[in-house]
This record gives structure tokens, sequence and C-alpha cells, in this order.
């Protein structure tokens, strides 16, 4: 093979792999449309969804960055005693990946009281985002009160 050739070859799939890469990280963390998904709370190991919202962290025992979102998301629940916090370990519950395709760890999902999918997250997501996801809930007039 011609070293010339070889080389813009290289050249190509590095700006390809760039590029990937640029996009995934400009979507972490960022709120992503959903269809209307309902999921019942015994589905996540619970006995009921909160009151006004469930928040869901999907993992793997080998994520890197789930502890540290797993802690946002404490600090980001602690507060409000309406809100449930779960997580659900894939590598243990591979139907749920498949179910809500989980394409990378950690996801996080914000359930209404109904157990509807309101906000979806793939990535690193801040306590701020999910305060003002909750307070969307809490706005909401559609939310059915407990």
């Amino acid at each position: 093979m011609d070293p010339l050739l070889a080389l813009a070859v290289v050249g190509a799939l590095l700006a390809v792999s760039i590029g990937v890469g640029l996009v995934l990280r400009a979507r972490s963390g960022r709120r992503v449309r959903t269809r209307d998904d309902r999921v019942a709370a015994a589905e996540l190991g619970l006995e009921a969804h909160g009151a006004l919202a469930t928040v869901v962290q999907f993992s793997t025992e080998l994520c890197s960055r789930c502890p540290a979102v797993r802690r946002t998301l404490s600090r980001a629940t602690a507060d409000d005693p309406g809100v449930a916090l779960t997580e659900v370990d894939l590598t243990h519950r591979p139907d749920l990946a498949t179910r809500f395709r989980v394409l990378t760890t950690p996801t996080v999902l914000v359930l209404d009281p109904t157990g509807s999918v309101r906000a979806r997250f793939s990535g690193a997501v801040t306590a701020a985002t999910i305060r003002e996801e909750i307070s969307a809930l809490r706005r909401t007039d559609d939310v059915p009160s407990r």
C-alpha cells in the first residue's frame, strides 16, 4: 500500500473519531425527548413511585462516572420527600437496558407520579438540571397529586 494513501486513511479515521467524540460529548447530560413510556414501580424494585417524581439512574458495575452521578442525584433529591431515587444496575437487569434503549451509562430518567418518563439524560447530569426537571413536574397541572 502506498504510504501516502495509508496516511490519508489514518487521517480520515482520526477525523471521524474526533467528530463522533465531540458529538457524544456535546450530548452528554442534555435532556433527550422521550416517547410516552410508562414504568411500573415494581420493575425498578420500588413499592411505589415518588409522590412528585421518581429519578432512576441506570448504571453498570464498570461505569466510571456512575458513582459521581449517584452522589449528584442524592444531593439533588435529598431535601424533597416527594421524590424517590433509585439506581438500577444493568449488569443484573439487561432486559431494562433493551427496553429503555440504554446505550451508555449513566443514563438518568425522571418519571412523574404515574411512572411516565418525562425526561431522559445520557451521561453525567448536574444537580441543577435534575432540580429543574423536578420543579417542572411541580408546576405541571396534569400531574395528579397523591
